[in-house]
């Protein structure tokens, strides 16, 4: 089933999350809608994890152990 993304291009907010720059928006929801035709089902927090580790403030090992919170069994 699609779903449709909450998307604000003035206030530069998907789901609710802020990001820095339209492109960095855009970008990121064209990532997600081509994904979610794969099955993902995204979330604020997944949403607010990306946009951290894409910005520098979470390393490679963090960015996974908090997909894995999210995710994991």
């Amino acid at each position: 089933m699609y779903r449709t993304i909450e998307v604000d291009r003035e206030k530069l907010t998907l789901m609710g999350v802020q990001f820095p720059n339209i492109e960095s928006l855009e970008s990121t929801a064209n990532a997600l809608g081509t994904n979610m035709f794969e099955g993902l089902e995204p979330t604020k927090e997944l949403i607010q994890i990306y946009l951290d580790w894409k910005n520098g403030d979470l390393n490679e090992s963090d960015f996974l152990t908090r997909l894995y919170s999210l995710y994991g069994k």
